[in-house]
């Protein structure tokens, strides 16, 4: 009888064990599916079936076939695209690479400037102790092929790819040299290349004119160690820091620069993110007193960080501003690089100036407006521009501004390449020691812009304006 009792508990306590299994996988799938949603909020929407659907389809039936990394990344890049915010982007794989070293205080290459002329290229100065100068490469060289490649026809970055590489890496340049019958080869090591964004130099009256020509990840050490170079040279009088064309870069070598300038506790800025559930105040963490006088020139294209500084500098710092409303970009971007090297950098909150102002499409006001000579925003003629007599358009009026600019002329007819433009552009090849042909050219180019940067060195009107405020000693 306890036989028959027990039997029918075993069948039962069995039963019940499955039912339980049972419950436990519907309960597990349950709780999986609740953690995907979660986890992977895009499951949830109704949209998604028709993003997995196309996918799906594509694999299956594109008669090319297709790669799915491929099509992630494309989604991917069309989900970004369709916030139609000009700050957000997603690189893909080595895109991402060149995206956070562009920000990187070094990359790995041969250490050698170039320059695109006729459809050659050229180098045009070579960095010293380097792998192009212990190679012995030399300005004026001409690239024809690297590791063999031809490099007719490749597009500036293309070459950028091909002579950039691992540390330690070789690449073999095959050269055409002046006074050489036959091309030379040169290989050399890849090596750190550093990337400068300050320069500075002492001018009259003790004068520092420092130039930031962006925010990557080492120039708040160059900003240090330029200004100590200035300071053992002689008393620092005043402070010219010239932001001009600087279009931002990193917050956390801006706040590093703005921590030595702006007296302790003062308010650098404040970033507000989505929907202000989080505002976060940056103080200035000086630890050393700043007394130098300072000035700031800006103009259109300072842009981003370039504009935290100098309002967070004329705000809290007393600093003068001259020069040009600013850019206006009044929003930051956070980035992200996933494994394969891809980089999602995406607009994530605003800033604001220490007084509240949200400069996103205003700018910042200068102190002082001061235009630059009119010449000074001719465009550059792109490289493989071709024009002779006969020739119009908009590339014309440029050239003939330039002619002018540089004293050559009079011209009559703007616009065409005449007669008289063709005599000035003769003249003009002809005191350069240029080919005279009346043909406009590459290095004819690369001369008009060498001439006219010359030019502008000694009629530069905002830094002459600064120089000015800062030797009378007028402070705002």
């Amino acid at each position: 009888m306890n036989n028959n009792f027990e039997e029918p508990v075993k069948q039962k306590s069995g039963f019940i064990y499955v039912i339980g299994v049972v419950a436990l996988l519907v309960i597990g799938y349950v709780l999986g599916m609740l953690s995907s949603g979660m986890r992977y909020p895009i499951t949830k929407d109704p949209a998604f079936k028709q993003l997995n659907t196309a996918y799906t389809k594509i694999m299956e039936d594109y008669l090319n076939g297709a790669d799915p990394k491929d099509l992630i990344n494309g989604a991917t890049q069309g989900m970004v695209a369709s916030l139609n915010d000009p700050y957000s982007h997603y690189f893909v794989g080595e895109e991402g690479e060149a995206y956070t070293q562009s920000y990187e205080g070094q990359f790995y290459g041969i250490g050698a400037e170039m320059r695109q002329e006729e459809g050659l290229y050229i180098i045009t100065s070579v960095i010293k102790d380097t792998p192009a100068e212990r190679g012995g490469v030399l300005a004026g060289d001409t690239i024809i092929a690297v590791d063999g490649v031809e490099i007719k026809g490749k597009s500036f970055q293309e070459l950028l790819g091909m002579v950039r590489g691992e540390e330690g890496t070789e690449v073999t340049l095959r050269l055409r040299r002046d006074g050489e019958k036959e091309p030379i080869e040169i290989t050399m090591k890849r090596a750190a290349i550093p990337v400068y964004t300050v320069t500075s130099e002492k001018l009259e009256g003790g004068i520092g004119h420092v130039t930031i020509s962006r925010f990557a990840e080492n120039t708040a050490k160059e900003f240090e160690a330029e200004l100590a170079k200035l300071q053992e040279e002689g008393p620092l009088e005043g402070l010219l820091l010239d932001l001009r064309s600087n279009p931002g870069g990193l917050l956390t070598s801006t706040l590093d620069i703005a921590n030595i300038l702006i007296p302790k506790d003062k308010k650098i800025l404040d970033v507000v993110y989505k929907n202000e559930r989080q505002t976060v105040s940056f103080l200035s963490e000086q630890k050393k007193e700043w007394t130098v006088p300072i000035v700031v020139l800006v103009n259109g294209q300072s842009a981003s960080a370039s504009e935290v500084l100098t309002a967070a500098l004329k705000e809290s710092a007393g600093a003068t501003v001259i020069g040009e409303t600013t850019y206006g970009k009044g929003v930051v971007q956070a980035f992200r690089q996933y494994p394969d090297g891809s980089v999602l950098s995406l607009t994530e909150a605003q800033w604001k100036t220490p007084g509240g102002t949200w400069i996103n499409e205003q700018g910042v006001s200068p102190d002082i407006e001061v235009k630059l000579p009119a010449y000074a925003s001719l465009r550059p003629l792109a490289t493989g521009s071709e024009m002779e007599l006969g020739s119009y358009g908009d590339d014309v009026v440029t050239l003939q501004s330039m002619l002018r600019e540089l004293g050559y002329g009079p011209l009559e007819t703007e616009g065409v390449f005449d007669e008289t433009t063709e005599q000035a552009l003769r003249q003009f090849q002809q005191s350069e020691g240029l080919e005279t042909t009346g043909k406009f050219d590459d290095k004819t180019g690369y001369r008009l812009l060498e001439l006219l940067r010359e030019k502008l060195d000694k009629e530069d009107t905002q830094l002459l304006k600064g120089i000015e405020l800062l030797t009378s000693g007028v402070k705002k």
